[in-house]
Formats: C-alpha cells, sequence, structure tokens
C-alpha cells in the first residue's frame, strides 16, 4: 500500500500489522476484500469488507478497520484501534429473544478470547432491525436483522487472531457453526469427530 501524493509514508509498524492480517486465511465460507481506507479516523488506516457465502448465498456482512496512531491516543489507550461491523439476518426463534445484545456482544468477546486476542477498551452497540413490506411488497416476509458495531484496541503484536476472532463473529452472526480448534499432537482424541452447536446452543451459554 503505497501512500499517496501528499501522504506521510507508512510507520514499519503499521505496515507489518497490516501484512500480518493480509496473510491470516479466513474460513472458506468468507470472502475477504481490501476496501477504500477511512481518511478522517486516524493517520493511518486499512479496512477490508466481508461477506459469508455459502452454496452461493449470502448470509452475512460486514468491514473491519484497522486504525493507527503512531503517538497513540488516549481514548484508545495504545496505537492501534479496531474499528467492526457484523451484520446478518436472524433466525426467527432469535428475533424476538429479549437477551440478544447481550448475547450478540458475548459472541464478540467469547471469539477474541478463543484466539487468544487479548484488548483494553472495548465499546459497541449490538442492535436488531425488522423490515415488513407493504404496498407492492405486502406479501414479503418479514426479515429481521443483527447489527454488531464494535471497537476496541488490541494488546500484542499478532493482529491476524484479532481478524480471525472477527470472522468467527461474523459467521455466528451468519447461523455458522464454530470451526473446533485443531487437536494438539498427541491429545488423545484427536482424531474424533467434534460436533458443531447451532446459534441456539450458543444462545444458552
Amino acid at each position: 500500500m503505497a501512500p499517496a501524493v501528499g501522504e506521510t509514508e507508512e510507520p514499519a509498524e503499521f505496515r507489518r500489522a497490516v501484512e500480518k492480517m493480509r496473510a491470516a486465511a479466513p474460513r472458506p465460507e468468507v470472502v475477504l476484500e481490501d476496501m477504500p481506507r477511512p481518511r478522517n479516523l486516524a493517520p493511518f488506516s486499512a479496512a477490508w469488507s466481508a461477506d459469508v457465502v455459502v452454496d452461493d448465498e449470502d448470509l452475512g456482512s460486514g468491514r473491519i478497520v484497522l486504525l493507527y496512531a503512531p503517538d497513540g491516543h488516549e481514548a484508545w489507550e495504545g496505537r492501534f484501534r479496531f474499528v467492526t461491523l457484523a451484520r446478518a439476518e436472524l433466525e426467527p426463534e432469535m428475533a424476538t429473544d429479549p437477551l440478544l445484545p447481550e448475547v450478540g456482544w458475548t459472541w464478540l468477546t467469547e471469539a477474541l478470547h478463543t484466539h487468544g486476542a487479548r484488548y483494553v477498551a472495548p465499546s459497541g452497540t449490538v442492535s436488531r432491525a425488522t423490515s415488513q413490506g407493504f404496498g407492492g411488497l405486502e406479501g414479503q416476509i418479514a426479515r429481521t436483522e443483527i447489527e454488531i458495531r464494535a471497537s476496541w484496541t488490541p494488546v500484542g503484536d499478532d493482529l491476524a487472531e484479532h481478524l480471525r476472532a472477527w470472522v468467527d463473529l461474523l459467521c455466528t452472526c451468519a447461523g455458522l457453526p464454530p470451526v473446533p480448534p485443531e487437536p494438539t499432537p498427541g491429545e488423545e482424541g484427536g482424531d474424533r469427530v467434534v460436533p458443531m452447536p447451532s446459534r441456539s446452543a450458543l444462545r444458552e451459554r
């Protein structure tokens, strides 16, 4: 990513972080692409969009932005900051769940924990929106979507784990089961097939 005319050359720390994130292989159901970086949020930034696609059907989408301030940012409590969005249509039985906002936030924190992605200063919102057709669209089935907007400051050097955690969040929102961790070499039962919990099971944790 060469800087545009008039821009300051990107610091090595930021370039290394972006390279690690680009090298991180997402789940096969996720199509990850570069997108235009925001210009007004931080001195340096990089951004990606993602779509969850299964059997040619789009199940969810989102974006993740990496911000970088070489001198640090007091509100961030660090030099890097992730700003993310995950959006997907909800299963009918989950659409009216009064605990959905709390559950949605737990999906994020559990994903970060699972990948060992340490962080500080998290913030965000979890919302749901229902669309109902009228007039010419009166016969359209009502749809409810979940939208999770979140930001946090990564701790440590491996920012790729934060990308993988966010991809898992996006897949969970889209109703896909989590991918089981790879077994430790020599671990008993390493070849055993692990059943995948549904989104409803995740909600009951």
